[in-house]
């Protein structure tokens, strides 16, 4: 995966936790000092797994709680810095959700050796759509938790279930 997930991750520790927390993390996974990570550089999927499972442990909270507060981080924080451009002109969380496939093909279609996950959508009525999520990374909770973060950053109530390890439903206000 890209290395601007693990610097998300990192800064979002940081920030919320403390340094001395992100440092427990990466001492429990086996890293002895802090890896010089680049924004789009390649960092091993397994590694990045093994740091959100530690950062787990540290924090004591559920791989659940770690998604969906990341995702909160990268909607509102992070990416408000590095991507601010895909947020202009959308003025609603479903436009936004709608937007992201062709968000992913943008932003990383510069990015040799990129693979970011793709989204399809299926709309069960007018106001539930059925996102899925096309990955071998197996991270659908961390996309329930950006759901919600866009939720929060258009300030709508989203309904967001988890329906599968390939489908979310989101219920829209």
């Amino acid at each position: 995966m890209k290395g601007v997930i693990a610097l998300a991750l990192k800064e979002m520790v940081k920030e919320r936790f403390g340094r001395d927390k992100w440092k427990a993390a990466l001492k429990k996974a086996g890293i002895d000092s802090e890896p010089i990570i680049l924004p789009i550089l390649d960092v091993d999927d397994q590694t990045v797994l093994k740091i959100v499972n530690s950062v787990c442990e540290v924090l004591n909270i559920s791989l659940i709680q770690a998604a969906d507060a990341f995702g909160d981080y990268w909607v509102n924080v992070y990416s408000q810095k590095m991507y601010i451009s895909h947020y202009e002109n959308v003025k609603t969380a479903k436009e936004f959700l709608l937007k992201m496939d062709s968000i992913h093909v943008v932003t990383t279609q510069s990015m040799p050796g990129a693979h970011p996950p793709r989204f399809g959508y299926e709309w069960k009525n007018e106001k539930t759509l059925i996102m899925k999520y096309k990955s071998s990374r197996g991270l659908i909770d961390f996309m329930v938790g950006l759901i919600k973060g866009v939720g929060k950053f258009y300030k709508e109530d989203l309904k967001v279930t988890k329906l599968g390890s390939a489908e979310v439903e989101i219920v829209f206000p």
